[in-house]
């Protein structure tokens, strides 16, 4: 599918997509995520989706990422193992530190070291193998947790770096790390995603998901999606323990 023009038909409508446009969309089956996804789509582009497994406690995103895409069928799925668990210190990828229950101040304990860093080298890697100057990234600054790879100077400078640091940008020097959300509220995030025919209901979004994708309506990420929700108007499918 990947090699010729066409246009598919979804459940939710129509997209099209054109032969010369593509992308790399770091994808986790998240709310964020899937709405850089089908934003990438809604524009023309024909994406390739890389889901990081890095040994997440929360693993049934990988999970969910298989089934959102399952409405989706042209878009390619690449699921890459990272296993980030011998990376002491968030509450993660490390099972002797809980999640937070409660709202805390400065950077929570939920951050992984360098996670955005390592997978926008990954996506790099791919895109320049694939020789795709595009890579989309559900990062957003206003309703997040404070993580600093999530800010637009580390978007900046990561895409400054890796057309220096690599053959395809050297050659070219336009690979672009595309960032949708970055400015937007949690609520224009899910009016926006909404508009484009996502269902939510097929993603998931907290940090201590119970093995069937129910969610604890808790930690940092759920209290962001409840009031995101809220806030739009709209009413919130997540399945909540």
């Amino acid at each position: 599918m990947l090699g010729c023009n066409y246009r598919y038909i979804n459940i939710f409508g129509v997209i099209s997509v054109e032969n010369n446009k593509k992308a790399i969309v770091l994808f986790s089956g998240g709310l964020d995520s899937s709405t850089a996804l089908i934003i990438a789509l809604s524009q023309g582009y024909q994406c390739i989706a890389l889901t990081i497994n890095y040994k997440q406690r929360h693993s049934y995103e990988i999970v969910s990422s298989k089934i959102f895409l399952k409405n989706y069928k042209a878009v390619e799925h690449i699921v890459y193992d990272l296993d980030l668990s011998m990376i002491e210190g968030s509450a993660l990828t490390d099972n002797k530190i809980d999640v937070p229950k409660i709202e805390s101040s400065g950077i929570p304990v939920t951050y992984v070291p360098a996670r955005n860093t390592l997978f926008l080298s990954i996506a790099s890697s791919f895109a320049e193998s694939k020789k795709i100057k595009d890579i989309f990234i559900g990062v957003n600054a206003i309703d997040y947790s404070g993580y600093p790879d999530c800010r637009p100077e580390f978007i900046k400078s990561f895409e400054e770096m890796i057309n220096k640091a690599t053959k395809y940008g050297l050659e070219h020097g336009d690979i672009t790390i595309h960032t949708p959300l970055i400015e937007l509220t949690k609520a224009e995030i899910i009016k926006k995603g909404t508009n484009l025919g996502i269902d939510y209901s097929k993603t998931v979004s907290c940090y201590s998901l119970d093995s069937d994708g129910s969610a604890c309506g808790v930690c940092d990420s759920c209290r962001f999606r409840k009031q995101g929700f809220q806030d739009a108007g709209i009413e919130d499918p997540t399945i909540y323990k």
